[in-house]
């Protein structure tokens, strides 16, 4: 079958055709190595997103997706999975062309995306409602449904796979979807749409609109007949979906920032520890909301470590995304590139020091490259301690005990994820009870199992996705009581005999 080529221009996929916008603005996609264009990409609108809305919502109430046969879904989706695992290569291949994600990374998210797929596809026969049985009088039940048009909005990073993320539970729950790719990162989408098409999913039960939040974004949050939106990204940005979303009572699951603490005691495997915590700082170029992008360490051991760290860091290896022994790669896009900079300035000027990167690597003189960088002497109450900053740049801050450490790891608006390290069971669980976070990893780097719920606290979100969690917020549940006996309802208004009206 005819592939659509990046190098002739990425178009939005709608009502299963791949078709150019309405307006017929476009705009640059950009390679973050060189900042060269790779390919102009269709500008959605409002116009567009009501095409692609319409054609998911006639696929909705009379395509037949929502009732179509558990099994018969399952195996479409089965097939998705096999085709982006026949195609991991040039998909990993087209996403570090795009992200600046080292190949050697990319390929590893090429597998969780099929994942995605095949679990969720495993999950659809399950998805059953449950009994209440009450005596001889009642039996209760429940019933499982789909919403209906569900908008799908995902950042720039890693992604296809937080598209599938999004995508396989959805379509698995037997909703219909427009989704709404980053704008910086369009390439991987469009291939699957591709993959859509190839394994024979119904026309319009997926479409993919091009565009910016401001405009193709807005227009699908606002649209009457979307009933879901599913957002990740900014807490800023997740904020205002909200907002726009309200008057039509939409369901929100969202999954927004992060400012995540490892919390390294004295008694942890330091060399354990240390691996684990580079890894997760600097890992996708340090664009992840999960990044332990909060060093806490216990004072007696915090030298000692943070040297060790700073000594890794300045050994990662730096440049081309495509080379095998690349570790990491530029960042996103130039306005990206400048904003992580100014918090690497904002640090220094609050009085952090550099232990470790805080520029650009000197064989790279252009693209949006920087150096993993750690920050220490940081306070808590310093900006870059604060804000999610989004690239390879952790902050030290040392803790005294247990007490303190809880304290500093919660000093903050997010709640995403937390690492603890330590040799102690009892101070581990203690601490993991402690924190405010959605995810909590002890002796661990980031290791995610499908079937458990993904999701922040405080500002780091609404709503749980994963395993059967995500079929929470894809479906309806009616809940039908049936009488089984004969006994009377309570009466009122009849008249008694031998007692008149009045």
């Amino acid at each position: 079958m005819h592939r659509q080529s990046h190098r002739g221009g990425i178009r939005h996929y709608i009502g299963g055709k791949f078709v150019s916008g309405i307006s017929g603005q476009s705009f640059d996609d950009i390679n973050p190595s060189n900042n060269s264009v790779i390919c102009r990409v269709a500008e959605g609108l409002a116009e567009d997103i009501d095409l692609a809305v319409s054609a998911a919502r006639r696929a909705f109430e009379a395509g037949g997706w929502r009732s179509m046969q558990a099994g018969d879904r399952s195996q479409l989706l089965l097939r998705v999975s096999e085709l982006i695992l026949e195609r991991a290569e040039d998909l990993a291949l087209a996403e570090t062309l795009d992200t600046g994600i080292p190949l050697r990374q990319t390929r590893g998210q090429m597998q969780r995306a099929a994942e995605n797929f095949s679990f969720f596809a495993s999950v659809i026969p399950r998805l059953e409602g449950e009994l209440f049985p009450s005596g001889s009088s009642f039996l209760n039940y429940t019933l499982k449904s789909p919403v209906g048009v569900a908008g799908l909005i995902t950042p720039w990073n890693t992604p296809l796979m937080l598209e599938t993320w999004k995508v396989a539970p959805c379509l698995a729950a037997g909703n219909t979807c427009v989704l709404k790719p980053a704008e910086w990162s369009p390439l991987t989408a469009s291939l699957l749409a591709e993959i859509m098409r190839d394994a024979e999913i119904p026309p319009g039960v997926f479409n993919t609109v091009n565009g910016y939040g401001e405009t193709a974004g807005a227009a699908l949050v606002a649209h009457p007949a979307v009933r879901l939106i599913s957002f990740t990204g900014e807490t800023s940005t997740g904020r205002e979906i909200i907002r726009n979303g309200a008057s039509t009572l939409k369901r929100f699951s969202m999954e927004l920032g992060g400012k995540s603490p490892a919390v390294v005691f004295d008694d942890a495997d330091l060399g354990r520890a240390l691996d684990a915590t580079v890894f997760g700082g600097f890992s996708l170029n340090g664009e992840r909301c999960t990044a332990n992008s909060r060093l806490l360490v216990q004072e007696s051991i915090y030298g000692e470590f943070t040297d060790s760290f700073a000594e890794r860091a300045e050994n990662i290896v730096t440049g081309d995304p495509f080379d095998e022994n690349t570790e990491l790669g530029p960042l996103i896009h130039p306005d990206h590139w400048k904003r992580v900079n100014s918090y690497i300035a904002a640090g220094k000027a609050e009085g952090a020091k550099i232990a470790a990167g805080g520029g650009r690597p000197g064989k790279q003189k252009a693209g949006n490259y920087m150096d993993a960088t750690l920050m220490v002497n940081v306070r808590s109450t310093m900006k870059v301690a604060q804000e999610e900053i989004f690239g390879p740049v952790v902050v030290a801050i040392p803790f005294s005990d247990e007490r303190e450490a809880v304290a500093l790891a919660n000093d903050t608006q997010y709640g995403l994820a937390s690492y603890i390290w330590t040799a102690s069971s009892e101070r581990a669980n203690r601490v993991a009870a402690s924190i405010e976070s959605g995810l909590c990893w002890i002796n661990s780097h980031n290791v995610r199992d499908l079937r458990t719920p993904f999701g922040g606290a405080k500002n780091s979100g609404i709503g749980r996705e994963g395993g059967v969690y995500s079929f929470d917020f894809y479906m309806e549940e009616k809940t039908v009581h049936m009488k089984l006996d004969g006994s009377p309802a309570p009466v009122m208004g009849a008249v008694n005999k031998g007692r008149s009206k009045k």
